[in-house]
C-alpha cells in the first residue's frame, strides 16, 4: 500500500532503466532504451532515441545523440537531441549542441555552437556538418 504504482505511468522519461554512478569509468559505444542517469566517467559514443541524464558528477568525453539530453555535469563533444537538450546549473559543455528545443540555464559554461533544428528520430538524423557562420557586430 505504501508503494502504489500509478496506473498512468508513462514509459518515457519517468523511471530510470540504468544508473551509472561515481567511481564507474566506461569506454566505447553505449546504446540504450529508456532513461539512463550517468554520474560516472564515459568516453566514446552514446546513441539512443530516449533520455540521457548526465548528473553533476558525470564527466563525458563523447559524441551524444539521443532523444532528450539533460546535462548537469561536464561534456566534451557534440550533443544532438532529436527532441530537446537542457544544460543546467553548473554544467560545462565544450562542443556543439543541436536540437529543436535548447535550454541553457544561467551559470552554465558553454563553449561551442548552438543550432536549433526540426525534430526527428536519431537514426534518421542527418550528419552534423561543420559550418561556421560569421557574425558581424555593428560599429
Amino acid at each position: 500500500m505504501f508503494f502504489r504504482k500509478s496506473a498512468k505511468s508513462s514509459g518515457k522519461g519517468s523511471n530510470l532503466t540504468a544508473f551509472i554512478d561515481e567511481g564507474s569509468e566506461i569506454e566505447g559505444k553505449f546504446t540504450f532504451t529508456g532513461t539512463v542517469m550517468l554520474n560516472g566517467r564515459f568516453r566514446g559514443e552514446i546513441v539512443s532515441n530516449d533520455t540521457l541524464i548526465i548528473g553533476e558528477k558525470g564527466v563525458v568525453n563523447a559524441s551524444i545523440r539521443a532523444g532528450v539530453v539533460t546535462i548537469s555535469g561536464e561534456v566534451v563533444g557534440n550533443v544532438m537531441g532529436s527532441e530537446r537538450v537542457e544544460i543546467r546549473g553548473s554544467a560545462r559543455v565544450f562542443g556543439d549542441v543541436e536540437a529543436p528545443v535548447v535550454v541553457i540555464e544561467e551559470g552554465v559554461l558553454f563553449e561551442g555552437h548552438c543550432r536549433m533544428t526540426k525534430g526527428g528520430p536519431v537514426e534518421a538524423a542527418a550528419p552534423v556538418r561543420d559550418t561556421v557562420v560569421s557574425l558581424k557586430r555593428p560599429g
